[in-house]
């Protein structure tokens, strides 16, 4: 498989990155991805209970994940997220290799983690926010399309219409996201001139991840039209179709407002359908790629069929 300067940037053998998920992305399956040879991202609320201290449960995450892996791993950061200064302080305690934020101004924290010699990735949905981030000095781009499960951009720009203007648009490596889950999706992303791919729902759907049992199989048995998304009001959401999304639509299509739909969602929907299961009244970020997902297996299986299957894809091309 074809090793691009995103592999000489963070020191891993395969330019495959698992996406940090909200509740799900634990140490255990970070560390898996990485032992395969990507790059595992840790969710600071990985398992988390609403109770737990958040920067204790982070620390102890890390130091989980250093004691089942001697490779690089990252954290996923979103800048909005309450506590983020005493989460950045952890991570730099904890000596991590890469910082993944999204959902801020990368102007925030980036200086202070380079100095602190972590690798800074930022996920962006458009073209200008891409170029911000360069501007800032983060040290790759991570371009999202409208495929991608959980928060999308406003501007619905699709992987692939986004990922070539951003290479075209930034010096610094991009790696794709959204709507990838196979050798395919990976050849097809390095054509647009991608250096790596992110990936999320695919490794939700293995056996180390946190998710719920009933999570994971609702991602197999679902096809191309079982994610939908909602929240336009409040930022869009892609989601597993279901009894809570369907309300949430007829909510928004009966004009109701930010504040109203505030009020019914709640606190941490996410966490009742991801990691307690409950895919009626609980909310399932999932990429519109889930279709393609058939099979629960190993991290490692997943980055292994992809490396199998590459030159067989490029192959086909010839």
């Amino acid at each position: 498989m074809k090793k691009t300067r995103l592999c000489d940037l963070l020191g891993i053998e395969y330019p495959i990155i698992q996406g940090g998920m909200v509740w799900i992305t634990n140490a255990e399956l970070a560390a898996a991805v990485s032992n395969a040879g990507g790059l595992g991202l840790i969710s600071p609320t990985a398992g988390m209970s609403l109770n737990d201290d958040q920067v204790a449960h982070l620390r102890q995450q890390i130091r989980t994940a250093k004691s089942l892996t001697s490779k690089p791993f990252g954290v996923n950061l979103p800048l909005l997220t309450p506590g983020i200064e005493d989460l950045i302080a952890v991570v730099i305690d904890e000596r991590v290799s890469v910082v993944v934020t999204a959902a801020g101004n990368p102007a925030l924290y980036t200086s202070r983690l380079k100095e602190a010699g972590i690798k800074v990735l930022h996920v962006a949905a458009a073209v200008r926010h891409a170029q911000s981030a360069d501007r800032r000095g983060v040290d790759a781009v991570i371009a999202e399309g409208y495929e991608a499960g959980g928060h999308n951009g406003l501007d619905e720009i699709t992987t692939f219409a986004l990922v070539p203007q951003v290479v075209d648009a930034v010096t610094i490596p991009v790696v794709a996201a959204g709507g990838i889950a196979d050798a395919r999706g990976v050849v097809a992303a390095l054509a647009l001139g991608a250096a790596g791919v992110q990936m999320g729902t695919r490794f939700v759907a293995t056996h180390e991840c946190a998710a719920h049992p009933n999570f994971k199989e609702a991602i197999v048995k679902a096809n191309d039209v079982d994610t939908v998304i909602t929240g336009r009001k409040l930022g869009p959401a892609r989601i597993l179709k279901n009894e809570f999304a369907a309300r949430i639509l007829e909510m928004e299509a009966a004009g109701a407002s930010a504040e109203e739909l505030i009020a019914f969602i709640g606190i941490a929907r996410s966490r009742t359908g991801q990691l307690e299961g409950d895919l009626v009244n609980g909310e399932a970020y999932c990429g519109s790629i889930a279709g393609m997902i058939k099979e629960i297996k190993s991290a490692g299986e997943v980055i292994q069929s992809i490396v199998d299957s590459y030159d067989t894809v490029l192959a086909s091309l010839r």
